[in-house]
């Protein structure tokens, strides 16, 4: 069994940027440690990416808090996981869940079983979209998510997701 990690939109706009909190940058740290305890192969990071015309979508309607924008500083990793994360797999996703990330791990899953674990940012938003894809995608796998390497919007979102979570058979313990 092949133990894969996804970091979740671990980005400067998430930890200390226009949409930071205190709790994402606690997580920080737990999160680099994390990293190195998985061969960087089998890391994959995900980045919150938009467009110029995020206000006009519907995200931007119903979040109309200006973030990740492409090539922005914002959009960039924290330093030090963007190091870790040179040779991982990078993926840029429009939107909270990411379908790409899915059709990987489900192609690696056909060579080889695999555990899952996420961390990141945001527990409520895009860490639970991604883990239900991938529940969903591949349900007798092992998905897991560590409550000490993510942060919610707020404390609360953030216990209210694991325990979506833990309810739909996603081991956040």
């Amino acid at each position: 069994m092949r133990r894969i990690l996804v970091v979740v939109d671990m980005q400067k706009d998430f930890i200390d940027g226009s949409l930071g909190t205190k709790e994402a940058q606690a997580i920080v740290n737990p999160v680099i440690e994390k990293m190195k305890s998985y061969d960087k192969s089998d890391i994959y990071v995900t980045r919150d990416t938009h467009g110029e015309d995020y206000l006009d979508t519907a995200e931007g309607k119903k979040l109309p808090v200006v973030h990740c924008i492409k090539g922005t500083e914002g959009w960039q990793l924290h330093p030090a996981i963007e190091a870790l994360a040179e040779q991982s797999h990078v993926i840029d996703k429009p939107t909270f869940g990411s379908l790409k990330l899915m059709e990987l791990l489900k192609q690696e899953n056909e060579k080889e079983t695999l555990e899952i674990e996420l961390a990141g940012l945001c527990t409520d938003i895009c860490v639970v979209s991604n883990a239900l894809l991938l529940k969903a995608a591949m349900p007798q796998n092992t998905i897991r998510v560590d409550p000490s390497c993510c942060a919610g919007v707020t404390p609360a979102s953030h216990k209210a997701a694991l325990l979506t979570m833990s309810m739909c058979q996603i081991e956040t313990e």
